[in-house]
């Protein structure tokens, strides 16, 4: 049991790590993007690899109703107090 512990220790703190570093490794690959810095082709996949562990991969989400029909929303208003205002 002490290691199954110990492991996600050592997760957490490798997390912990690339999410300190994350800032370098995006403005590397951003210099990198634009001309002014020089990177292998295994530091940037690594670096790639690292900041997907600590930033969300935002993807396009299509929503749909049943059957491919367009979403109906419904939208409620509740108001409090006093009806005259």
């Amino acid at each position: 049991m002490g290691a199954r512990n110990r492991t996600v220790t050592m997760a957490e703190q490798s997390r912990q790590k690339i999410h300190h570093h994350a800032g370098v490794l995006l403005k590397r690959l951003i210099d990198h993007a634009l001309g002014e810095c020089e990177m292998t082709p295994q530091q940037v996949r690594s670096a790639e690899i690292l900041l997907k562990k600590v930033l969300p991969d935002l993807k396009a989400i299509e929503h749909s109703g049943s059957d491919g029909e367009p979403l109906a929303i419904t939208i409620k208003q509740y108001s409090v107090g006093n009806s005259d205002n």
